[in-house]
């Protein structure tokens, strides 16, 4: 078969058996392409919520099928292929948090959007990259234990210094490993470009970025501005989407570095999506009762606070 024809089956499928498909921005184009709904996680997870199918198929890892399952409990949700998880994710164990409240019983836990639906139901608040800043700014006056992610936990607590924010070592591997240096030669290969970063990335990289926002943030700026030529300084996938996106707006986007590869999502293929919707592949996501309100509260907390 063909990408089209894989496509069209898929198409066909949904229509057939009611049901949503839901893309990450960081999955391959012709994924995107078949999905309802693609955008950043929580995004996601809403957009599902919303939508009046009974059945939602993920294609992106398991925390944000957990995700999706947390807020639409009623509903089927399957993940696309279930090798695909977030070692980030799955970094901070739970009993290390409860001991730590325990120990620091006024400490509040704010979980990044980016965790386990375990570790949810301990945490006090739930944060996604672009509204991190704005919650804690309006979180009391309390020592902040920020997780799991230790670069994004760095960035806000250089934008909100009024806070007493504490870190595990954590954080995304892949965004990890780009350094200043492969700054310095972006820069030298596309001198007029501006460079455009995820805040998951490392507090020196972050400082040298023209622009620090989440993957929808970094898409939006470079669509709307008015510049030509930006340095991608998050996944891969971002300067393929943008491309497609930008196409008669002369404009130009080159990866910050090559390593911006993340395997787990890349695992999800089309036909991995075709098996899924046909009911020879992927998996249902089960979470018990007990799991989903308790992890529930940190993310309606976060909705509380905006």
């Amino acid at each position: 078969m063909t990408v089209k024809e894989i496509q069209e089956e898929i198409a066909c499928l949904k229509r057939e058996k009611d049901i949503c498909l839901l893309a990450h921005s960081y999955q391959a184009r012709e994924i995107i392409e078949v999905a309802d709904f693609s955008g950043d996680s929580y995004q996601l997870s809403v957009a599902a919520a919303k939508a009046p199918q009974k059945t939602v198929v993920m294609c992106g890892v398991k925390f944000m099928a957990e995700t999706v399952k947390i807020l639409s409990p009623e509903k089927t949700v399957l993940l696309a292929n279930p090798a695909a998880g977030c070692p980030m994710a799955e970094q901070i164990d739970k009993e290390l948090v409860l001991t730590i409240k325990e120990e620091e019983p006024d400490c509040l836990v704010v979980a990044y959007i980016n965790t386990t639906a375990d570790l949810k139901t301990v945490c006090d608040v739930c944060v996604t990259s672009s509204s991190a800043v704005k919650i804690v700014k309006k979180l009391p006056d309390k020592g902040i234990l920020f997780i799991p992610d230790s670069n994004l936990g760095n960035y806000v607590a250089k934008q909100v210094p009024e806070k007493r924010i504490q870190m595990l070592k954590g954080g995304c591997p892949i965004h990890m490993a780009v350094t200043p240096l492969d700054v310095e030669d972006a820069r030298i290969a596309f001198p007029d470009a501006l460079l455009l970063v995820h805040p998951e990335c490392t507090p020196d990289v972050v400082a040298l970025a023209d622009f620090v926002g989440s993957t929808s943030a970094i898409m939006d700026y470079a669509e709307k501005s008015s510049h030509n030529e930006f340095i991608i300084g998050t996944e891969i996938s971002i300067v393929e989407n943008l491309q497609y996106k930008c196409i008669g707006q002369d404009k130009r986007f080159y990866p910050l570095s090559k390593r911006l590869i993340c395997p787990n999502m890349k695992i999800t293929s089309l036909v991995d999506v075709l098996n899924c919707l046909r009911g020879d592949g992927g998996e249902e996501v089960i979470l018990d009762d007990a799991t989903i309100a308790a992890a529930r509260g940190c993310i309606d907390k976060m909705i509380e606070l905006g």
